[in-house]
């Protein structure tokens, strides 16, 4: 074997290695990747019970429901569906009914999202892309 093909030898050997690496790190993380969905996407796909999903939209008017026991059950929008989304634990101030809400968790059996974790947004200049798509195809956009 030449120099040149000795390079290029090894040049093909650390790439195919690199490339297992990379396909070994996507197929760990696989478990960790939470896909963003709107309460439209819900509605129109058949998302599969216990699968993590993020869920974004407007907390609905005159469904914020609190108990004793620190559960919250209130329903999140995007003008056009709605879910049905239950809480245990202590919201973030900035929470309240007509504001962008980001809620991760899963969806049980009955078809009410479970969250485990909700972020408040204070103004929709601090809402994911993918919400402030949605609300601009919906017409409630207000941002710039």
């Amino acid at each position: 074997m030449t120099r040149k093909q000795r390079r290029l030898t090894m040049i093909g050997i650390a790439g195919a290695v690199l490339a297992v690496a990379v396909g070994l790190i996507l197929f760990a993380l696989n478990d960790q990747i939470v896909f963003f969905q709107s309460p439209t996407d819900i509605a129109e796909k058949a998302i599969p019970p216990g699968q993590r999903i993020r869920l974004g939209g407007l907390v609905e008017e005159g469904t914020v429901v609190r108990s004793d026991d620190a559960n919250v059950s209130f329903k999140v929008t995007d003008t056009v569906n709605s879910v049905a989304v239950t809480y245990k634990g202590i919201l973030p101030d900035l929470f309240r009914e007509g504001q962008g809400v980001v809620t991760e968790g899963v969806i049980d059996a009955r078809g009410v999202f479970v969250a485990d974790n909700v972020l408040a947004k204070h103004d929709e200049n601090y809402v994911p892309k993918e919400v402030a798509e949605a609300l601009k195809q919906q017409g409630v956009w207000q941002g710039e």
